[in-house]
C-alpha cells in the first residue's frame, strides 16, 4: 500500500449533529495536500454517530467507550505516517497538515500540537487562549483540544495512550517528557467550540477542570477523578469527562 502521511482520529460518542460539519471540512482541507485518512471511532454500542457519516472516503469503526480506547483503536486501523487526534467541535487552521509536515520532518520532534483558539467574539476566551499558550509554553504539555500529533512508529513504540477514564492526553505528554523526547507546539490556533462553557458557565468549568489537573499532579488516581468530574458536570451527555482547560 503507498504511504500516507496523516491519519486523523476522531474519537465521538453521539455526535450525530456535528460529525459531519467536521468531515466535511477536513475534507477541505484534504484537497489541498494529499494524503490524508479520517478515522471516526465511535464509542456507542449503536454507532449512532458513524450511522450518520455521509462521506463513503471515511474508516468508520466503533470502540469500548473511553476517548483513549477509542484512539488507541483508531490508530491501530490507521496506515498514516503520523496520527493526529482531533476532537470532534475542534477544526484545523487552513495549512495544518503542511504545517505538521515540516514539523516531522525536523528529527528532533517526535510530535506536537497546536494553540487553542475558541470559536467566540467574547473576549474572556481571549483570556483563556493566553494563558493556554503560556502554559503550553512553559510545561510542554498540551491537552487533546489542541490537536495532538504524533509519529505513528513513536506512539506504538511507547504504547499509545493509557487507557485511563481522565488525563489520557496529559498523561501522554508527561511521558514523552520523561523520556527525554521533544515535541512543538505550533504557535498556529486550532478552533475549539465554546459549547462546554457556554452550557456550564465559564468559570464553573474552569474551576473544576484546575481543581482535577491539581488533584491529578497530586496523586489522584484518574479514575477517581472522573467520578469527581462527572459529579460536577452538568452538560450535555457526549464525553461528560471532556477535559478543557
Amino acid at each position: 500500500m503507498e504511504k500516507i502521511p496523516f491519519s486523523v482520529i476522531v474519537p465521538v460518542l453521539h455526535e450525530s449533529h456535528s460529525i459531519n460539519h467536521l468531515i466535511d471540512h477536513l475534507c477541505r482541507l484534504e484537497a489541498h495536500h494529499q494524503g490524508c485518512e479520517i478515522i471516526v471511532a465511535d464509542g456507542s454500542p449503536e454507532g449512532d454517530t458513524i450511522e450518520a457519516v455521509r462521506s463513503d472516503q471515511v474508516v468508520m469503526i466503533t470502540a469500548e467507550t473511553g476517548r483513549a480506547r477509542q484512539m488507541n483503536a483508531g490508530a491501530i486501523v490507521a496506515h498514516g505516517e503520523v496520527l493526529i487526534f482531533l476532537h470532534v467541535d475542534t477544526e484545523l487552521p487552513d495549512d495544518a497538515f503542511a504545517k505538521i509536515g515540516s514539523v516531522m520532518k525536523q528529527t528532533e520532534y517526535v510530535g506536537g500540537a497546536f494553540e487553542l483558539g475558541i470559536q467566540s467574539v467574547k473576549r474572556v476566551y481571549r483570556v483563556l487562549e493566553y494563558w493556554v499558550a503560556t502554559r503550553c509554553r512553559l510545561t510542554r504539555i498540551p491537552y487533546g483540544d489542541q490537536a495532538i500529533f504524533i509519529k505513528r512508529d513513536y506512539f506504538n513504540k511507547i504504547g499509545g495512550y493509557r487507557e485511563i477514564p481522565l488525563m489520557e492526553d496529559v498523561e501522554l505528554m508527561r511521558r514523552i517528557k520523561k523520556r527525554g523526547d521533544t515535541i512543538y507546539i505550533i504557535p498556529d490556533q486550532v478552533m475549539t467550540s465554546p459549547r462546554r462553557w457556554e452550557q456550564e458557565g465559564f468559570i464553573y468549568v474552569n474551576m473544576r477542570n484546575t481543581a482535577s489537573l491539581i488533584l491529578y499532579y497530586l496523586g489522584v488516581s484518574p479514575a477517581k477523578l472522573a467520578r469527581f468530574y462527572k459529579s460536577f458536570y452538568k452538560g450535555d451527555k457526549a464525553y461528560p469527562g471532556t477535559f478543557n482547560i
